[in-house]
């Protein structure tokens, strides 16, 4: 969310107000069997769990698997984890970044270590929010999105998705850190404007297949609107998405989205807000956007704190989530085939 003065203050407003309309105790939880879990935690227990989220029965009941913390990212630096996304062509690694301060992405493997800190090249941060895998100009590469999307005061008259090819994380660019980042290859600056007015926003997602891009709102006590730029795009222009859909999730907070991911096959989506998961399966062999249209199957993400990230594993049998503050924790969820 936007800023740390600015948006700790709004932080502290949405948090408040999802945890009177969910009824909860205290916020947490938002959130493979393809990754190798070189450092396992506990299961998440009920016990352990605050009122108002899936518990571990409803999370059996609906297919998916208790959740686990599998590791904490090693870096003090990481305080603000706002987006993930597991590599395609780094088995095992994970991007984050923070949401303020300078423009880095960070490298972990699935253990939590450190595998490399990249300052985004030719981009700039107001409020990043997520960040996403997907195609782009080069085929057979992989590229990572970043969504400088954040605007709590809905003041902004465009956004910026910066997207670059995914960088190497080598044992070499695991020495690197905040104060001694590499540099990504040149981003290109994807600028959109939305066709009715500002929005905050903090999901992005990018479809495997088409490379569309989609950006998720977040609306206390209403639907969340579903954005999408459909590729082929330049990046010379300022595009106007268009609207596509909208999501509730069958909560009292309404669309207080706060992440998202579509599957590796892309016929899946995952959203979280504060407290949970959600996840849309597309019926039939129909359009990809009849996926919006479709009843959420909600699960528990585990005891994240403040969690403002989600994303498949490249295999999509399973969602990892992380949350704000320093030395996050990285959980796993099994997903139904």
């Amino acid at each position: 969310m936007q800023r740390r003065l600015k948006g700790r203050g709004w932080r502290l407003v949405f948090a408040s107000l999802a945890c009177v309309a969910l009824g909860c105790a205290a916020l947490g939880a938002c959130g493979t069997a393809g990754f190798e879990q070189r450092e396992r935690g506990p299961a998440v227990k009920k016990k352990d769990r605050t009122q108002g989220r899936a518990s571990a029965e409803e999370n059996r009941a609906g297919g998916f698997g208790e959740p686990e913390m599998v590791a904490r990212l090693d870096d003090q630096t990481l305080d603000e984890s706002s987006g993930l996304a597991a590599s395609r062509a780094n088995p095992g690694v994970v991007w984050t970044h923070n949401d303020s301060g300078p423009p880095l992405v960070y490298a972990f493997d699935t253990g939590g270590r450190a595998r490399g800190v990249w300052r985004v090249a030719g981009a700039r941060l107001y409020d990043w929010e997520d960040i996403a895998l997907g195609p782009g100009p080069e085929a057979g590469r992989s590229y990572l999105y970043v969504a400088d999307i954040g605007d709590n005061r809905r003041g902004r008259g465009e956004v910026t998705i910066y997207r670059f090819p995914e960088p190497q994380a080598t044992d070499a660019a695991a020495r690197s850190d905040t104060k001694r980042p590499l540099a990504t290859e040149p981003a290109e600056a994807i600028r959109l404007r939305y066709p009715d007015g500002a929005h905050d926003a903090e999901a992005l997602m990018v479809h495997p297949q088409t490379g569309d891009l989609y950006v998720v709102t977040k609306v206390p006590l209403k639907p969340a609107a579903i954005y999408r730029l459909a590729a082929p795009f330049k990046t010379a222009a300022v595009h106007t998405l268009e609207r596509v859909g909208e999501f509730l999730p069958p909560t009292l907070a309404g669309g207080l989205v706060t992440g998202g991911d579509i599957s590796p096959d892309g016929r899946r989506v995952v959203l979280c807000d504060y407290a949970n998961g959600y996840e849309l399966r597309l019926p039939g062999g129909g359009s990809f956007d009849a996926v919006w249209g479709q009843s959420p199957a909600k699960f528990s993400l585990g005891e994240r704190g403040q969690g403002e990230s989600i994303a498949y594993a490249p295999d999509g049998a399973a969602v990892l989530a992380t949350s704000e503050g320093a030395r996050p924790p990285l959980f796993r969820v099994s997903v139904p085939k």
